[in-house]
């Protein structure tokens, strides 16, 4: 049998190809996943973008020098198992690579997941590296795996943005600027900004997008990127930025001169990334959500983090998935060449802000 990989040049994300190779044996320990279904999102984006300077291309090598596999979250199937503690058959939501399968070493096990102890991902952060059992997951629900794929990272990432702000009082500020409005993470984030009260949540998108981010509701009003002007210039803000425009950061710092705090989530705007240096007003300062996570675990327990998460995350999927007006709706790709033009479309910006990619490698689902 042979499995299927999409490889992207580190140095020019446009340039990609699909590489198929014969199934490495399976050691002792080791189990054998075939990635039934991941999405992909500007997320996945943001990864390649910073894959160097984050260790993103670290979590799957692909074995050739210049290329890499964009890691991205899906639902796979275990379909070998050395390991005397994960069975055939077992259903898993986790960190994958675009490929049709992977071989995970499988450690600290517990009830509801196991982490991957492969050497190569020991130095790298723990979260990525664990694996939920669906069987057992308290986030997981049957029939929603679309939505989980799509947002259960991102959501997580929005959740932790919101409580990081509102735990520094949000420095003063009262209103919260959104770049990339229309990006999935940034209005999970302005969903969970709209609960605090005397926050006004200021999203920030190119003028396609306008309508989308206005229909969902979540935003106190909407600004487009050349209509800065709008807001005072003396507002007290907070900038969350989703697109990594360099340009637009700039604008940002150089407009508002009582801007108290500036944060880098992710990368959207790819062709526009740059530096933070030399800004005007508050350093530009990095979110890596897993140091988050971290942090609140140590505060709250395992079991204190989980049980917060899942009930902002029950209502945010209530909204997100509301028959009368959905913020999401999922487009299912099969198969290689689908997977490797959604991908391009998916790096081009191309797509529609409502819409959620769902991809497989496998141009049919498994069968029992």
């Amino acid at each position: 049998m042979s499995t299927t990989t999409l490889l992207v040049r580190k140095d020019a994300l446009g340039t990609a190809r699909l590489h198929s190779a014969e199934d490495t044996p399976l050691a002792p320990g080791q189990v054998r996943v075939r990635i039934e279904t991941f999405a992909l999102t500007s997320n996945n984006i943001t990864y390649a973008a910073f894959g160097e300077a984050m260790s993103y291309w670290q979590f799957f090598p692909s074995g050739e020098e210049g290329w890499g596999v964009v890691p991205v979250w899906g639902f796979g199937v275990v379909v070998q198992s050395l390991h005397p503690g994960v069975a055939v058959g077992e259903r898993l939501y986790g960190y994958f690579p675009m490929a049709g399968q992977v071989i995970l070493q499988p450690d600290r096990l517990k009830a509801d997941g196991f982490s991957d102890a492969a050497p190569h991902r020991a130095a790298l952060h723990a979260v990525y590296n664990r694996y939920m059992r669906c069987n057992a997951d308290p986030l997981y629900t049957p029939g929603t795996e679309d939505v989980q794929a799509l947002l259960r990272p991102l959501f997580t990432t929005s959740w932790l943005i919101d409580d990081f702000l509102a735990e520094n009082d949000f420095f003063g500020a009262g209103s919260v600027l959104l770049s990339s409005a229309s990006s999935k993470t940034a209005w999970g984030t302005a969903f969970m900004l709209a609960q605090r009260p005397g926050i006004e949540v200021i999203g920030l998108t190119s003028p396609g997008n306008k309508l989308f981010c206005e229909s969902l509701g979540c935003y106190s009003r909407v600004v487009g990127y050349d209509e800065l002007e709008l807001i005072p210039s003396d507002a007290a803000c907070v900038y969350v930025d989703f697109a990594g425009n360099a340009a637009l950061r700039l604008a940002i710092h150089t407009r508002f001169v009582n801007l108290r705090f500036s944060s880098s989530i992710g990368g959207t705007h790819v062709e526009h990334l740059g530096g933070a240096k030399d800004l005007p007003g508050p350093r530009a300062t990095l979110f890596f959500a897993p140091a988050r996570i971290k942090q609140r675990t140590e505060d709250w327990g395992a079991a204190g983090l989980g049980d917060r998460l899942v009930q902002a995350w029950r209502a945010f999927t209530a909204q997100v998935t509301d028959p009368a007006a959905p913020w999401l709706v999922a487009d299912h790709h099969r198969g290689p060449e689908a997977v490797h033009a959604a991908y391009l479309e998916v790096l081009g910006g191309r797509s529609h802000p409502r819409v959620g990619h769902m991809l497989s490698l496998h141009k049919a689902a498994m069968t029992a």
